[in-house]
C-alpha cells in the first residue's frame, strides 16, 4: 500500500503540473508600448513583462513600435489587447478606447511637460527660443508636442514659423540627447522621463536645463478597446496593474520604472489635455 504522504505528494505535483499546463494554454496577451517611459531599456521591459505575466497567470508579449500612431493603430485594429498610450491619442479615440489603469508617479497620476535647453543656454522662457531649432518627441505626444504647440498658439505663433527648424526624435530620451549634444537648441520632453533620467543617467540631464514646466496633466494611461474592457484577459491585466506593489516582481518593476503603482481613473483626469487639443483645432 502506498504511504499517504506519497499519495498527497503525487496529487500535489499533479495539480501543480495541471495548473502550469492551464496557464501555458492561455492565449498570449499582447500589450503595446509606446516610447512613454524609458524606451528600449531591456531591464525595464523584462521586469514589467515578468511582473504582469505572474500577476495575470499567462504569458505576456510586449509589443513595441517607433511611433505612438503605430501602437494606437495596433490597438484599434485588435492586433494588441491593450496598450500603454499617452493621454493625447487616448482622447483622439475616446469613442473606441477605454481606460484600464493610470500610473501613479510621486504620489499622483499626473506629470508635466518640460521645455529644455542646453545647460549653458541663456534662455529663460519659450519666447526666447524664437528662430532656434527644436526637438519634439512624437506628433501624438502630449508632453513631447501638444503642450509646446499650444503654448505657441496661445502666444499667437505656430511651430512652423516660430522655430527655424523642428524635428521628431520618436523617443523622449532622444529629445534629451539631441539637446545635450547640441543637435538642437531646445526640446519638449516628458517631465517624468527627464526626472527618471536624472537618476539613472545624471551625466546626460546635467547637460540640459529645464526652462519651463507645464501644468500638471494626466499621466500616460494603459488603455484597451471599449468592447474589450469587460473580457477576462483585460480585467486580469487591470487587476495585475493595480496589484503590482503587492508582489516582489511588481515592486521591482515599479522601482525600475520609478513609479509608485497604478490606480483607476476616469477620462476627467485628462481634461487639461482636452483643453489643449481644443486650442490646437481652432
Amino acid at each position: 500500500m502506498d504511504h499517504p504522504i506519497n499519495r498527497r505528494s503525487l496529487m500535489a505535483g499533479a495539480f501543480a503540473a495541471m495548473t502550469v499546463s492551464q496557464v501555458r494554454a492561455q492565449p498570449v496577451f499582447r500589450l503595446g508600448l509606446t516610447p512613454v517611459f524609458l524606451d528600449n531599456d531591456a531591464a525595464v521591459i523584462d521586469g514589467l513583462r515578468l511582473a504582469l505575466s505572474r500577476g495575470m497567470g499567462r504569458d505576456i508579449e510586449l509589443v513595441q513600435r517607433r511611433t505612438y500612431q503605430e501602437i494606437t493603430g495596433l490597438l484599434l485594429d485588435r492586433s494588441v489587447d491593450a496598450a500603454w498610450l499617452c493621454g493625447y491619442p487616448f482622447l483622439q479615440h475616446t469613442d473606441v478606447l477605454e481606460l484600464v489603469a493610470v500610473p501613479v508617479w510621486r504620489g499622483a497620476p499626473r506629470y508635466q511637460s518640460y521645455l529644455i535647453v542646453a545647460d549653458d543656454d541663456a534662455a529663460t522662457d519659450l519666447a526666447a527660443l524664437r528662430g532656434g531649432t527644436h526637438a519634439f518627441s512624437d506628433p501624438d505626444s502630449n508632453s513631447g508636442y501638444l503642450v509646446t504647440a499650444t503654448d505657441l498658439l496661445r502666444m499667437g505663433n505656430r511651430v512652423e514659423t516660430f522655430f527655424a527648424r523642428s524635428i521628431f526624435t520618436f523617443g523622449h530620451r532622444n529629445v534629451v540627447r539631441a539637446v545635450a549634444d547640441g543637435l538642437v537648441r531646445s526640446g519638449s520632453v516628458d517631465g517624468y522621463v527627464w526626472e527618471a533620467l536624472a537618476i539613472i543617467e545624471p551625466e546626460l540631464t546635467a547637460r540640459t536645463r529645464v526652462v519651463a514646466r507645464s501644468e500638471w496633466l494626466g499621466f500616460p494611461p494603459v488603455c484597451t478597446r471599449r468592447d474589450s474592457i469587460g473580457f477576462e484577459p483585460v480585467q486580469s491585466l487591470k487587476a495585475a496593474l493595480l496589484g503590482l506593489e503587492q508582489t516582489e516582481e511588481g515592486q521591482r518593476a515599479l522601482a525600475t520604472l520609478q513609479l509608485d503603482g497604478f490606480q483607476r481613473a476616469s477620462a476627467a483626469l485628462f481634461d487639461g489635455i482636452a483643453a489643449r487639443m481644443a486650442d490646437l483645432e481652432r
